[in-house]
Parts: C-alpha cells; sequence; structure tokens
C-alpha cells in the first residue's frame, strides 16, 4: 500500500468509443468511434526504498543530471489491515492533508471483496492497486468504479526482452485489466549488479567511479507513451487486440489531441520474469485505422517507431519516421513483430541525447575513505550499499581528535522488513569478483558488554539472502573477545579468543586474506592466521555490527590484488 497525491475529479463524457475490426483485402480495418474511458493516470518508477538508486548520488553532478534527464511503501505486499486503513484515512485527514490519496493494498485483488462489503473502507482507498497483476483484473475490481493501477510490474532484465515485457503490459494493462497506471519497479539500476535483481531498472547506472551509464532499451519503450500523453488524459474503448497478435492504446486529451501506441511483441521477446505469460502468436500485418471526428479531419499524423531485434544487431529505438497520411479519415501501417508506433497529433517528440558518457571500468582496487564532510546530516558515504541497517556520516563533538568526523550505524531497533532481513547491520562495497583483498578500518563500539563490529571480504550475497551471507569476517567483541567466522551469523567460527577490547575505545582492524590464508589483527597485534576457507572464493568487502546498535568507523582502506 502506498500514499500518493489524488488528482481532480474529471467529468466522464457521454459518449461511448468502441473499436470494431473488418477484414478487408488488403488488411484489417480499425474502426474508431469517440468517446473517452478511463483516465489516463500516467507511468511511473518506484526507487526499491532507495537502495535500487543507492550508487545515482555517487555519479558527478553533471552525469547525475543527464541521467535524471533520461529518466524524467508503506507495507510494501504485506497482508493489509482493514482497520489500519481507515484510522490513517482519519489521520491523514485531521492533519488537514486531505489531497493525500491513499492506495491499497499491493496483495493482487483480495481487497476488493472487503471494499465492496466495508462502506468505511471503501471511502478511505481512492485507488486498488496490486503487483504484477498479468495485465488482468476480476470483474468486481472494475465494478467498485476506482481507479485500478498496476502499481508494482515489470522487475525484468532490462535488454530487448525487458523492453518487450515493458511494451506489451504498458498497453495491455489497460486493455485486458483496466489499469489506468503501471508503475515500475525499479526505476533506475543504480546497485551493484550482484545483488538481485540485477539490471532489472528502466535504465543502468551502476558505476559512480567511472561515471559509465546506459540508457537501457525500456526508456525508450516509455517514452513511444509519455512523449505523447499526460496524466489527465483519457484512454479510448478503441484501445484493443490486433487480430494477428499485438494492441493498440489510444488516448485523447478532449481538445483534438490523439495518441495511438500500437505494439507487437512476441511471446518469445516479451516475458516477465513474473507472473508466468501463456503462448500467443504475433504476425506481420498492414492495419488499418479509421478515424471519427474530431479527428477524421486531420490529414498525416506523427510517427515514432522502435524495432527490438534479437540477433545481435543493434534495435531501432524511439526514431522518428515521416508522418504517415490520413486519407478521408483512415491511415494504414505495415506491422512487422516486435515493433512499437506511436501515431500522434502531438508535436512533442524528442529523441534527447547527452553526450556519450565515459567508459566504464571496474572498481578501484585501491579505495580510502576518511569520511570527512563538510555537511554530515543524514548523509550515506559514496559506494557503500547498505543491506541491513543505515550507515550515515557523523559528528562525533566527543573526539577532539582524530575521529571527529565518522560513519555510524544509527539504527537501534530492528525495522519491518519486506524480506527476511539479518539480524547483524552489514553495508557492502567494491567489486564482487575480488578474491584477495585486504581492508582496515578505526572501529568505535558504543554499546558495553554486548556490542560488536566487524569488516569482512569475500562476501557473496545481499539483499534478500543477506541474513545468509557468507564469506570472511573478523569481529571484536565488547566483552573482549574477537572472532573469525565464515558467516554473517557467526555460525560458523573458525577462530576465537580474548582481545583487549572494550567499547568507547577505537581501534584499528585489518584482515588480510591472499590464496588461502587468512590473517587479522588489532592495532597491529595479530589476533589470529589461518588456513581461509574454500568458500566462498569471491565476494564484497562489508563493514557492519553485531547486532542493531551504534558503531563509528573511520579510516576505510581497502586493497585488492
Amino acid at each position: 500500500m502506498v500514499t500518493w497525491s489524488r488528482y481532480p475529479v474529471v467529468a466522464a463524457l457521454q459518449v461511448t468509443f468502441i473499436a470494431l475490426f473488418v477484414r478487408s483485402s488488403c488488411c484489417y480495418r480499425y474502426q474508431v468511434h469517440d468517446v473517452h474511458a478511463g483516465r489516463f493516470d500516467g507511468i511511473g518508477g518506484l526507487s526499491g526504498g532507495g537502495a535500487t538508486s543507492r550508487l545515482l548520488v555517487n555519479y558527478p553532478l553533471k552525469l547525475r543530471n543527464h541521467i535524471l534527464d533520461y529518466l524524467f511503501l508503506i507495507w510494501n505486499e504485506r497482508r493489509y489491515n482493514s482497520t489500519y486503513i481507515k484510522v490513517l484515512r482519519q489521520t491523514l485527514d485531521k492533519a488537514g492533508l486531505h489531497s493525500v490519496g491513499i492506495i491499497a493494498s499491493d496483495s493482487k485483488w483480495q481487497i476488493v471483496k472487503d471494499i465492496v462489503s466495508d462502506v468505511e473502507l471503501s471511502a478511505a482507498i481512492d485507488v486498488i492497486g496490486v503487483h504484477y497483476p498479468g495485465t488482468s483484473s476480476p470483474p468486481a475490481a472494475r465494478a467498485t468504479k476506482k481507479p485500478l493501477w498496476s502499481s508494482e510490474d515489470y522487475s525484468t532484465f532490462n535488454d530487448a526482452i525487458g523492453a518487450g515485457c515493458w511494451a506489451r503490459i504498458l498497453n495491455q494493462n489497460y486493455i485486458n485489466g483496466k489499469m489506468t497506471s503501471t508503475i515500475s519497479w525499479n526505476l533506475i539500476a543504480s546497485y551493484y549488479e550482484a545483488l538481485p535483481f540485477p539490471r532489472s531498472g528502466l535504465m543502468t547506472a551502476e558505476q559512480p567511479w567511472s561515471g559509465f551509464y546506459r540508457v537501457e532499451p525500456p526508456i525508450w519503450i516509455t517514452a513511444h507513451t509519455t512523449q505523447f500523453a499526460k496524466p489527465g488524459w483519457h484512454y479510448l474503448n478503441s484501445s484493443a487486440h490486433l487480430i494477428l497478435g499485438g494492441s493498440f492504446a489510444a488516448f485523447t486529451d478532449g481538445l483534438r489531441n490523439l495518441t495511438i501506441v500500437i505494439e507487437t511483441m512476441t511471446y518469445n521477446h516479451s516475458r516477465c520474469i513474473r507472473p508466468p505469460l501463456s503462448p500467443y502468436n504475433v504476425s506481420p500485418q498492414t492495419a488499418a485505422f479509421h478515424l471519427p471526428p474530431p479527428y477524421a479531419l486531420f490529414t498525416s499524423l506523427y510517427v515514432w517507431y522502435s524495432k527490438l531485434k534479437y540477433d545481435g544487431s543493434q534495435s531501432v529505438l524511439f526514431q522518428q519516421r515521416s508522418p504517415v497520411k490520413v486519407d478521408r479519415g483512415t491511415f494504414s501501417l505495415q506491422l512487422g513483430v516486435d515493433e512499437i508506433y506511436t501515431v500522434t497529433s502531438m508535436a512533442t517528440g524528442r529523441h534527447g541525447q547527452h553526450p556519450d558518457p565515459p567508459g566504464p571500468r571496474p572498481f578501484p582496487v585501491l579505495y580510502k575513505d576518511d569520511f570527512d564532510v563538510v555537511y554530515p546530516q543524514f548523509s550515506e558515504a559514496p559506494n557503500f550499499a547498505d543491506q541491513t541497517g543505515v550507515f550515515e556520516y557523523f559528528t562525533n563533538l566527543s573526539d577532539p581528535g582524530p575521529h571527529t568526523s565518522t560513519l555510524r550505524q544509527v539504527i537501534t531497533t530492528r525495522p519491518i522488513t519486506w524480506e527476511m532481513d539479518a539480524s547483524q547491520t552489514i553495508s557492502v562495497i567494491g567489486n564482487h569478483n575480488w578474491t584477495d583483498v585486504m581492508v582496515t578500518c578505526d572501529v568505535l563500539m558504543e554499546t558495553s558488554g554486548t556490542g560488536g563490529v566487524f569488516v569482512a571480504v569475500r562476501v557473496d550475497v545481499g539483499g534478500e539472502n543477506v541474513a545468509f551471507a557468507r564469506g570472511i569476517y573478523l569481529w571484536i567483541l565488547a566483552e573482549g573477545a574477537f572472532s573469525v567466522t565464515n558467516d554473517l551469523a557467526g555460525k560458523n567460527v573458525l577462530a576465537q579468543g580474548k582481545a583487549h577490547v572494550r567499547s568507547g575505545e577505537w581501534y584499528s582492524l585489518t584482515l588480510k586474506v591472499k590464496g588461502n590464508t587468512t590473517s587479522c589483527a588489532s592495532d597491529g597485534l595479530v589476533l589470529w592466521r589461518g588456513l581461509t576457507p574454500t568458500e566462498p572464493t569471491n565476494g564484497w568487502v562489508a563493514i557492519g555490527t553485531k547486532s542493531f546498535e551504534n558503531v563509528q568507523f573511520d579510516n576505510f582502506m581497502l586493497r585488492a590484488e
């Protein structure tokens, strides 16, 4: 369930819009009769609570602005609570936030039954939102007369197949399910690629240290609709499937402007990661569209074209073509497979382009951060990707010496999580392919008795799997001990013993793994040297804490071979 800004009420027009097709000797003809159907509420993207755009903020400002140019919950996927939703509506209204609406409830269509039977719940909910609906909705949902949204969709690798998935569902979420908005998870893949759901954004920006980014095909698929139809326009009920496969969605602003988006995505080239897609066929075809007044008065319409290719050759993406002639209200197109056409009266289309970004390069093999910044409040250090917990810049007023500016883990209570989370906090950094690495970091435990902190290398997994992360972890504990473990959970202990450590004091930890040898030290004193476990063989560098507790970090340095 998410909250959003309510849209103004738009009166529905009292005309019927119908699409009919007729097979003639030349083509299939689609007869369009004018009237407005559901209000188009736009296309959007989610940033995964910030996790999926983590690396974006570390790009140089100029390149970050270029990326944003291309681009432009509460209770995520949890069982809903009707009482909570109603109380939330009351609370928002008491606070004067009448314009903030509620979308519920992520859990497919189960909430529809409660909306029908509970008048107060129905009044509290503005939009029925579902995740990954497979382009369909039940009649009961449509009968509520509430807007239906695919409030999270896509989450597919952003190559040409991902673009085919996105093109198909953008049209067919409305055609099949009368959903008037589709929101992509995620907006931009700006996180380490070895994390779960790699490159599942509309574009990719995962190397702030090099400045490299990729404008992926789904961005241009999005442009086929968003550059020519704005939120507040209306779908036309003529939006329908094509006889030989594919679909078209038609939009109008009510001011005599018209946009038709046509897609002919084939089954093998448009399967999203979820839900399963039933097989279907698409064939090349000629389609003729007959427009009613006032659109029949057009003599030509602008055309934008994309062709997704899967044979290794380069796709054609959002290319402007010569206008199509409209003869007595009719225009025709030769449609191949895996193509997208936008036919429109709008002259607003533009294939914008910035200069090519710098080339890609791996994460630096020597990396240092002393966390000395001018304005540290609530900011994260570059390139660290928090998997559990939150690591922020901190001004340590109690230390007038070398540790005034530090990085601090600030979450002290286990949060409500989307998936199974770790009991420890952890932030990863670097290149997941690294094997032989040395990391050093100054650390300060703030919790006496039970506190603990670690540095690690070869950390193999993150995201929803982080609780099961393996690697080599060097821990010091406020009780006066150290341990070396093969896992984040601390169950597979390689070595342990007493150490001259306690809370409230700074210590410099060093962990080095080279081949089959691991060595660990605190303030230069060797704690343990021994054989490296055979698994995992590679992974990120990481820092973290024993529990949800305050710990500070300073003078971080890694060196990979």
